[in-house]
């Protein structure tokens, strides 16, 4: 099957997407904040640039798109119609990536808690989620 959108569309389209200060990293930081977290964002620092660092705590949090890191949810199990065996490819490399940060910070000593984009479409159910990975993020030994 071939594209709806020329290459210079597609382009463009693709550049569009962005990596930071996305809508579910926001949502994850007002929910943080109004918990009465304190963060930094985007430590260059630390492996994989994670989205919010919770320095006094040694957490890293990643907020990762369901489509872009596979989520085994229904966002994250589709599967494009054009270049299939591309998409397969880009995909699974990026989370063979995030496996390779996750360990490389929790060899650093960092807990690492990553939210999935599908996760922040209710605040309330974001804001629970987040109260019970951090206390169990926070009680397990590094």
């Amino acid at each position: 099957m071939t594209d709806v959108h020329t290459p210079e569309q597609r382009s463009r389209n693709m550049a569009a997407i962005k990596g930071k200060n996305t809508t579910p990293e926001l949502l994850v930081r007002s929910a943080l904040h109004e918990m009465g977290y304190r963060f930094r964002l985007h430590r260059k620092d630390l492996p994989g640039r994670p989205d919010i660092v919770l320095p006094k705590h040694r957490v890293a949090i990643f907020v990762h798109g369901c489509f872009w890191h596979s989520h085994d949810c229904r966002w994250g199990a589709v599967t494009p119609k054009t270049r299939p065996n591309f998409w397969a490819e880009k995909r699974g490399g990026t989370v063979e990536r995030d496996k390779r940060k996750d360990q490389q910070l929790k060899e650093l000593g960092w807990r690492v808690l990553t939210i999935w984009e599908c996760e922040t479409r209710t605040s309330s159910e974001l804001t629970v989620l987040l109260r019970k990975a951090l206390a169990q993020t926070l009680t397990q030994s590094c």
